[in-house]
């Protein structure tokens, strides 16, 4: 799958990455644009922790080319680092500063940072600014975390699995904070488990399984026209359940209604989500891969 880009802030070509006789990354391809929020997705053990943090250049490729704003993050000095921000999973930040002293210490490393307070309030923090990070629950930790990624205003911002611990208030506040980044023309790549949240963010998305990437489009259009189609669900007299795919479920029940002569027990018409495309592709890859080992066991039998 080939989206060369001329103004790719991430170009990856045949990215290859081996931890002895497992390849975690096969042949992966993938540009990012400026000013792009993309989310990168797959299930755990897929390839795409290995590949962002290779990206962050805290990992090693086996094999490829790769270019984070314009530089090799195999390669990247402090200049680079610099222009980059990073959300973990977790961090290790110490608990014996308050949110107001972790961060006035992070900004200092930046030439051009965030106003403290401003991005203390950003993340909603204004009513625990003097309080010491060991003293605050999970989820305003992880938005901690947040502010510490967003402080040295990066060009390129990478967040993953930012809202775990969140409520889905915060949840909705946070969506609010990358959308006001986006729109100040940061890059985003974003990893996450909450398919909604990718919806609601990403321009594009890129599923990876198997340490493959199978699908990459649009987020209004990965899985391609017919994984999106409706589908019309009822069950007949016998309790036997029926189930089209459509372009016209309207017409499809009002079918199904003047045959049967009333409405038909269990009719749903389902429009499929992200999540619904996400599992499906995921589903096929995981599929196709076992049928390549039983292929290679009974060409080696």
């Amino acid at each position: 799958m080939n989206t060369t880009r001329t103004d790719a802030a991430v170009r990856i070509r045949g990215l290859r990455k081996v931890y002895g006789e497992v390849t975690a990354v096969e042949d992966l391809d993938l540009d990012i644009a400026h000013g792009e929020t993309f989310a990168l997705l797959g299930p755990n053990g897929a390839g795409k922790s290995t590949t962002v943090e290779i990206l962050e250049g805290y990992r090693l490729r086996t094999s490829g080319e790769v270019s984070v704003l314009g530089v090799d993050p195999a390669r990247g000095g402090l200049d680079w680092k610099q222009r980059i921000g990073i959300v973990l999973q977790s961090t290790g930040e110490t608990g014996l500063l308050t949110v107001t002293e972790m961060l006035r210490h992070f900004a200092s490393l930046y030439p051009n940072p965030r106003d403290v307070d401003e991005v203390i309030a950003a993340v909603g923090l204004e009513a625990k600014a003097k309080t010491r990070i060991a003293k605050l629950s999970g989820g305003q930790q992880r938005r901690v975390d947040v502010a510490l990624g967003i402080v040295g205003r990066p060009e390129l911002l990478f967040l993953d699995e930012p809202t775990t611990g969140f409520d889905p208030e915060a949840r909705r506040q946070f969506w609010g904070l990358i959308r006001s980044l986006k729109a100040e023309g940061t890059t985003i790549l974003l990893t996450t488990h909450y398919l909604d949240e990718a919806a609601q963010l990403a321009d594009r998305a890129g599923i990876i399984a198997g340490g493959r990437l199978v699908d990459i489009g649009a987020i209004d259009e990965i899985g391609g026209a017919d994984a999106r189609r409706p589908i019309v669900r009822w069950r007949d007299a016998a309790g036997t359940t029926h189930e089209v795919r459509t372009d016209e479920p309207g017409l499809h029940v009002a079918s199904v209604v003047a045959e049967v002569g009333r409405e038909p027990d269990g009719l749903e018409v389902i429009r499929p989500t992200l999540e619904d495309i996400y599992l499906g592709l995921v589903r096929d890859a995981s599929t196709g891969s076992a049928n390549e080992i039983d292929d290679t066991e009974e060409a080696l039998a």
